[in-house]
């Protein structure tokens, strides 16, 4: 790290940047889980987007240990590690039996059976600069495939004219993370790292644009309970941003609806931070190439 401090300060400044960033973006979760804590329940929430942050950070923490020249990425995604574990851990004493179950399972899945994989292949069937390659573009390919989620969350506000799902500071400060994990992928000379956050910000641009736009609009409430294809998409949307939440949408009493309406707003103003660690973020993991 020295080395790239005294041969490429700009690099090293944008990598320090998009570490800070990266690091406000994983704790934004944490009122999710102190709320978790008081009320002893997850209350609908889900698990997705802490695996898929965790299996994000783990990928990166392996590419950087293998390509010594991106050596910033081990120390936000380490932590990404250990912030996605402790949220992991307390959905996991708090959900009912079924979420418990199925978190337990895609836990395994991502993160122990495919990432060994990944692992072992890389490890026995390549070596050196290949090896990297093949890694590289692994990280590329699932990075792109978290950064294309926001679509749902573009879909959504559009049908709506709701920007609930869409807090502006959010996917403000997602977009600086990608900006700032681009310049140090770029240049540190690693297009895996530049590559997915041209893809990042430039959904991050087009979210804070619809903000503008429908801010003021009145929300389609009434459409919106009614409608299992919205749902669905708010589904969709956990598994793209770091800590995200998906709130259960049902066809509650209008009283009911306005009584949960302020606690859910605060909600997900806070927990739609973005698989990222790296600023690949989810958009994580990076948070989140």
């Amino acid at each position: 790290m020295a080395v790239l401090s005294l041969d490429h300060p700009w690099a090293f400044a944008f990598g320090i940047l998009g570490n800070i960033i990266s690091f406000m973006v994983y704790l934004a979760p944490l009122p999710t889980f102190y709320r978790v804590y008081r009320k002893k329940s997850t209350e609908g929430f889900q698990s997705v987007p802490y695996v898929v942050a965790l299996f994000s950070s783990m990928l990166w923490i392996y590419y950087a240990f293998l390509n010594t020249s991106v050596s910033l990425l081990i120390t936000i995604n380490s932590f990404g590690c250990v912030i996605e574990t402790i949220y992991i851990v307390m959905y996991i004493i708090y959900a009912p039996k079924k979420a418990k179950i199925f978190t337990v399972k895609i836990l395994f899945l991502l993160n122990v059976v495919i990432f060994g994989l990944i692992l072992l292949l890389t490890l026995f069937l390549s070596e050196g600069p290949r090896r990297v390659r093949i890694l590289g573009w692994v990280c590329v390919a699932f990075s792109v495939s978290v950064f294309v989620a926001p679509l749902s969350v573009i879909r959504l506000v559009i049908r709506t004219k709701s920007v609930e799902f869409m807090p502006f500071f959010l996917s403000f400060f997602l977009t600086l993370s990608a900006v700032a994990w681009f310049f140090y992928g770029l240049l540190s000379k690693d297009k895996y790292v530049a590559l997915p956050n041209i893809l990042g910000f430039t959904f991050g641009v087009a979210q804070m644009v619809l903000y503008l736009i429908y801010r003021n609009k009145k929300p389609a409430v009434i459409e919106v309970c009614k409608d299992p294809e919205l749902g669905l998409a708010i589904g969709k949307i956990s598994a793209t941003e770091k800590g995200a939440e998906v709130h259960p949408i049902d066809s509650k009493s209008p009283s009911s609806s306005d009584e949960e309406s302020s606690e859910q707003g605060e909600q997900s103003n806070n927990d739609r931070a973005i698989i990222s660690g790296n600023g690949g973020e989810e958009s994580t993991g990076n948070v989140e190439v």
